[in-house]
């Protein structure tokens, strides 16, 4: 059978817009469960967005849909770490950049704090010196 026997059907995305592959709509029902989850158990979950088939067009609906929420955290550590509360309390859009500004990896965190954001008790160690070393300057 030669190539040009195979019928090629065009399917456009439930939406029409062009570039949208319909990848991105079941997201959200995922991230419903992933947050009832949260809700019942405590436990954090996360999607990996660069390891799914999204087009740039599926990833600006996603981030549309979600909206933007009431905190934004800048991190810079070989390149610059956004963590961005959507409109959805509990769901974070984190992306990773390198020291170039390339996107290097994004992800939709569920949890209550991004575990990223939270200090490591060795630095908060070295808080308690700082603060120890300040009151004995006194």
């Amino acid at each position: 059978m030669s190539l040009d026997a195979i019928p090629i059907h065009v399917v456009n995305a439930p939406s029409g817009e062009p570039g949208l592959t319909g990848n991105a709509p079941p997201l959200l029902r995922e991230l419903l469960e992933q947050v009832r989850r949260l809700l019942d158990t405590g436990e954090p979950s996360a999607i990996d967005l660069s390891a799914l088939p999204l087009t740039p067009a599926d990833l600006d609906w996603l981030h549309d849909k979600l909206g933007s929420g009431e905190i934004a955290v800048a991190l810079q550590a070989n390149g610059e770490s956004t963590l961005n509360e959507t409109g959805c309390p509990g769901v974070w859009w984190i992306t990773h950049r390198n020291e170039q500004g390339a996107v290097t990896s994004q992800f939709i965190e569920v949890t209550f704090v991004p575990e990223l954001v939270k200090a490591h008790p060795r630095d908060v160690a070295i808080g308690q010196e700082q603060l120890e070393f300040m009151i004995s300057d006194l």
